[in-house]
């Protein structure tokens, strides 16, 4: 098992907003009523709090579509976190979002290249399209994984995909958002969020990369050679001491006898 790094790792935050965000209404529909639904909002600085984790960020990338479900929302996120979400236009004839995977990803992956020891990716979605075709977040998280990555997926449980879910459990962490739904979400004008979150959550650790493993790997074989080679010297400089022990004895046989 490679060894983990000795130095804390840092924490790359991706978010993708509208999945969140719609999902959310589905489950404050559920867990409040159907009032609930058209109310419910993210409280970006917590929903931002929970994926740090208290950790150091190295990156954290926001992306949504304009117009968005809310024309407060992306000033709320601006206001309360500081940061600038990557916003995109939606289709004109079918109304969907363009692009907003695509740019999440294109971060994910500089991110491999741009560090040369592994940190941990915090990815904040539902979506895991795309993943038998090699495309998509799941599948690039896997990319990460396989690059030393500390994997960590944080949605709605039931609005993650099944398979992504149960490989980021497996792989890092899954955070399940329902687990701290009055922490992350309240309803304007009827309910304010919780002021801390529900227990302390799990957290990954980032391994070696395959080219700072093929570098250690180098590295022990030195010790071990080195080892190896301290260990005949020695048993060579004890041999060599046995023997100047015997000659001196024989030396002082000699003489006398000579005497």
């Amino acid at each position: 098992m490679p060894t983990i790094p000795t130095k804390l790792p840092s924490v790359h935050l991706y978010v993708d907003n509208s999945n969140i965000f719609v999902s959310a209404k589905d489950v404050a529909e559920k867990r409040e009523g159907w009032g609930a639904r058209s109310r419910i909002r993210l409280q970006f600085d917590h929903l931002i709090a929970l994926a740090v984790a208290g950790r150091t960020v190295g990156q954290l990338c926001v992306v949504g579509s304009v117009p968005p479900e809310q024309d407060a929302v992306w000033r709320r996120l601006e206001e309360v976190t500081g940061v600038k979400p990557e916003l995109y236009e939606r289709g004109k004839h079918s109304g969907g979002e363009q692009g907003l995977d695509q740019c999440l990803q294109v971060h994910m992956l500089r991110a491999i290249s741009d560090y040369r020891d592994p940190q941990v990716v915090v990815l904040m979605t539902g979506d895991g399209a795309g993943y038998d075709t090699g495309v998509g977040f799941h599948a690039d998280m896997e990319r990460m994984f396989e690059a030393g990555w500390g994997i960590e997926v944080i949605s709605w449980r039931d609005h993650c995909r099944r398979a992504l879910r149960e490989w980021a459990a497996e792989k890092g962490v899954f955070v399940a958002l329902d687990d701290h739904y009055e922490y992350v979400t309240f309803l304007e004008g009827i309910r304010s969020s919780r002021s801390t979150p529900t227990g302390r959550r799990p957290v990954a650790m980032p391994l070696l990369s395959p080219a700072r493993q093929a570098e250690q790997r180098v590295e022990d074989a030195a010790q071990i050679r080195i080892a190896s080679l301290e260990k005949e010297i020695a048993a060579l400089r004890e041999a060599a001491s046995l023997k100047a022990v015997k000659k001196a004895r024989y030396d002082k046989r000699f003489h006398r006898g000579g005497g």
